[in-house]
């Protein structure tokens, strides 16, 4: 009998271990659908136990605890793995999210470099209108015609970006980050929100062609 409860216990610490160390993104889920716990808060959970018949955990560094009903409940701890897809396949169905979790950052290389500095340039050059007036730095260097033309349009072109690039990022953040599980709590998150925030679509090549590739290695483990 004490050597089963030795085993027992020994299987319960490989599995806490190994959930919080590869599926921490699986737990934040978990939270979220089952224990209704906001997005923010979930991204500090880690499971603090397990038994056949509920699984434990606690958010903000133990400040709070939450639990979740296995039913049914186990056999022995060997279920533990399926029974973790499981629920996790019921997460994301609960929450509309993809079975694709995006956990890397691509940064803009290239043509998409290329870009990303014109398109800085454009919000950082038309954000103050007095560089355009008469005898400013335009003015001296670019000459008079272009100064005139850019204070003219300086007001409607800025808030014009910074208008479209806000909902494009809106946009993003719900189809894209959400869905595929980039935590807002996480540098990831805000990554690639301020790069899309400046790029727009061009963000959104970069990270649907991220999926592309995803998906194609999912395929590919599956044979």
């Amino acid at each position: 009998m004490a050597d089963q409860h030795a085993k027992d216990e020994a299987a319960k610490n490989r599995i806490i271990s190994h959930m919080n160390t590869d599926h921490h993104d699986s737990i934040v889920r978990y939270l979220e659908h089952f224990c209704k716990v906001p997005s923010w808060t979930a991204d500090s959970g880690k499971m603090t136990d397990i038994d056949l018949h509920s699984m434990t955990f606690s958010c903000g560094g133990g400040r709070k605890t939450y639990s979740i009903t296995l039913n049914p409940p186990m056999t022995s701890y060997r279920d533990a793995r399926e029974r973790a897809v499981q629920l996790d396949q019921q997460a994301l169905a609960g929450l509309g999210r993809s079975d694709i979790t995006v956990k890397e950052f691509v940064p803009p290389t290239g043509w998409y470099a290329v870009e990303f500095a014109i398109i800085s340039a454009t919000f950082l050059a038309y954000s103050q209108r007095w560089w355009f007036a008469h005898d400013a730095i335009v003015h001296h260097f670019l000459g008079s015609g272009f100064a005139a033309f850019s204070w003219a349009i300086q007001p409607f072109l800025f808030l014009g970006m910074v208008g479209i690039h806000s909902a494009e990022m809106a946009y993003f953040v719900h189809y894209r980050l959400q869905k595929h599980s980039v935590n807002p709590r996480s540098f990831l998150f805000w990554q690639w929100m301020t790069t899309t925030f400046i790029e727009g679509m061009f963000s959104f090549r970069r990270f649907d062609a991220l999926l592309a590739r995803k998906r194609e290695e999912k395929e590919k483990q599956k044979h």
